[in-house]
């Protein structure tokens, strides 16, 4: 970019120096197409050597080809009888069409910096602990299952498991969020992240080349493969417009002469009209902002945390009228906490503390809930022949006392009469009942947390013109109505199989009208068939599966699903930014075009061509830019 800035500036200087020159000095034509030739190679050389390897590939009608053509029919007409030079017109349209290209570089090096301000997630070397010995080595070569060492100020480099160590995670590039998030021993650290503080050991979970922070890299990489259908129609529309313009130029140039008193008199004057014509003709505002346009858009979504795989999905997006939200880990955090602590014999802490070291070797999720609810696991308590009943519970001694932690069918078996609890009435959730030594001491209430933004993502949905929003879940009915009447979606499905949910899928697609768009957020592995089979697939990236996130044609990397209709907003603006570019650029080279060729513009048709072309093209880039302002 700055050699070319180079060239602009020493050929502008050249231009001004022939002008004075040849207005000053009386010469020959010949010499003053020399003169002129100097700045005019310097600054369009490029130009014209796009334009015949153009030719010699069999694909000559581009930008490049109508610039080079128009000007050198410039720099030759006053050769003709009659006909006055044009050298100033011709270095200048060429230069401004290198000033215009200048502007696109320099937009497309700013949306790419956005990018590859998202690319610095790539870890360079990972320290890892072999055998008491630490070692440097590109993460690529480091197994799964080994450990490695990430210092205060390091990105992490491989996903994995915190083995030891305290820290605050900088997860801004993965999520778009600028908040730390806290991690210790057992918590999942991404590849990507920042350590902040303190020191951590991470066992590595998966290998390089599945870890989150090259998935997203590849995702972004990709995204550009998918064109829109706006892009395409743009590069249709160019092979097929830029020969008509040719002809229509060439037309332009030999037909009207034959009408006029003197055929060699007339000829120069609609020649200059049709290179005039082939000027403001070249389609560079369209072919450039468009694509430019989907580059920002996409660009300033990765920057908030929202992936989207191509500028066609973004094309869906933003027409999307009908949102369809899986329910667990979607809707609701996937993960039970304690709701509710109802003793009976025992107070709210001695129940919990019994049901927590009943359940402290279990892997089903309930324990894990109970065992989050009462963490003192260093207690001093004593607990033996701890004994999983399937389909009932867990038993174990503890401190001497026989306890029993599970459901109905388990207080039966010992004999314990579960008491009618008012207050359960109000709540959702599985219900945890414990006996000691045979008497019912009370029940623990467990349930899915729904979302802290799920209120407002459906919310959200609603003001931005989304029409239908569901919920299909697997779910007890109970529990899916619940969060149904919770977060306010107009329709919830409840105990649905995979397949039932790609069926309502099918369903809602067939009746929507063919203008409006479905999405399908989901997060689990169930929901890649329906994530593939909707108009645009969401997937919750940070906790999403790796199948779910394959299958979507957009990533919320910190799986808030308020950010989707931050996603479409983001969609629609873009989307607009690119009408608006294509309906001015066509507007103002139609009007350009039709004056240039009745001849009403005179003296001030090369000028004007200039602006209908580098002009509009300088403009919409600059607008295009406007999309990488998410």
């Amino acid at each position: 970019m700055n050699k070319k800035l180079l060239r602009l500036i020493a050929s502008a200087i050249l231009l001004l120096a022939a002008y004075l020159l040849t207005e000053n000095v009386e010469m020959p034509m010949v010499a003053q197409l020399a003169i002129y030739l100097v700045p005019y190679l310097l600054v369009g050389g490029g130009v014209l050597f796009e334009a015949v390897e153009g030719i010699m590939d069999g694909d000559p009608f581009d930008e490049n080809f109508l610039m080079s053509v128009a000007t050198i029919g410039a720099l030759c007409i006053g050769f003709l009888p009659g006909a006055e030079p044009q050298f100033v017109e011709a270095v200048f349209v060429m230069l401004f069409f290198q000033v215009g290209e200048l502007f696109e570089d320099f937009a497309e090096d700013k949306s790419r910096d956005s990018i590859t301000s998202l690319m610095d997630i790539r870890p360079d070397t990972a320290t890892v602990v072999r055998e008491g010995e630490t070692i440097a080595m590109k993460p690529n070569d480091v197994n799964v299952g080994e450990i490695v060492l990430v210092r205060p100020g390091e990105k992490i480099p491989l996903d994995g498991v915190v083995v030891d160590g305290t820290s605050s995670l900088n997860t801004v590039a993965l999520t778009g969020e600028s908040a730390p998030r806290d991690v210790s021993v057992g918590d999942t650290a991404l590849s990507g992240c920042v350590n902040l503080s303190g020191l951590l050991k991470v066992k590595v979970s998966k290998p390089y080349e599945e870890s989150t922070a090259a998935r997203i890299i590849r995702l972004v990489e990709d995204s550009s493969a998918n064109k829109s259908r706006s892009e395409t129609f743009i590069t249709r529309f160019a092979r097929v417009y830029t020969p008509i313009v040719v002809f229509l130029a060439l037309a332009i140039a030999i037909v009207p002469p034959f009408f006029a008193n003197g055929y060699s008199e007339a000829f120069p004057t609609w020649l200059y009209r049709a290179l005039t014509f082939l000027v403001v003709s070249c389609p560079c505002a369209l072919v450039i902002s468009v694509p430019l346009t989907f580059f920002a858009g996409i660009g300033g979504a990765s920057a908030k945390g929202i992936l989207i795989k191509g500028g066609g999905y973004m094309d869906t997006l933003s027409k999307t009228k009908t949102v369809v939200f899986d329910k667990t880990g979607t809707l609701t955090k996937g993960v039970f906490a304690v709701d509710a602590v109802h003793p009976g014999l025992l107070n709210d802490t001695e129940l919990l503390h019994l049901a927590a070291h009943v359940e402290r070797h279990s892997t089903h999720p309930i324990a894990a809930a109970l065992r989050e609810a009462y963490p003192n696991e260093h207690d001093n308590c004593s607990i033996e022949m701890v004994e999983e009943i399937a389909g009932h519970g867990v038993k174990a001694v503890v401190n001497g006392k026989n306890v029993c932690v599970g459901n109905e069918k388990m207080m039966a078996e010992v004999g314990a009469q579960p008491t009618h609890c008012d207050k359960c009435e109000s709540i959702v959730g599985t219900v945890v009942h414990v006996a000691v030594d045979g008497k019912y001491a009370g029940h623990i209430v467990i349930s899915d947390q729904i979302k802290n933004d799920a209120i407002e993502a459906i919310d959200q949905l609603r003001k931005i013109g989304v029409s239908k929003t569901v919920m299909l879940t697997g779910d007890r009915e109970e529990v899916g109505r619940f969060v149904a009447d919770k977060t306010g979606v107009d329709e919830a499905y409840c105990g649905l199989l995979p397949d039932d949910k790609v069926a309502h899928v099918k369903q809602l697609l067939n009746a929507g009208t063919s203008r409006e768009r479905l999405a399908f957020v989901g997060d689990g592995i169930n929901d890649a068939p329906a994530l593939a089979l909707a108009d645009v697939g969401v997937a919750m990236g940070a906790l999403g599966s790796d199948a779910a996130i394959e299958a979507a044609d957009v990533v919320l990397m910190d799986d808030k699903p308020s950010k989707l209709a931050q996603a479409i907003r983001i969609a629609r603006h873009t989307i607009g930014i690119a009408r608006q570019n294509a309906w001015f650029a066509i507007g103002v080279k139609v009007l350009i075009l039709a004056l240039v060729a009745i001849g009403l513009l005179g003296a001030w048709a090369m000028p004007v061509a200039v602006f209908g072309d580098v002009g509009v093209m300088v403009l919409a880039v600059l607008n295009a830019m406007r999309a990488l302002r998410a």
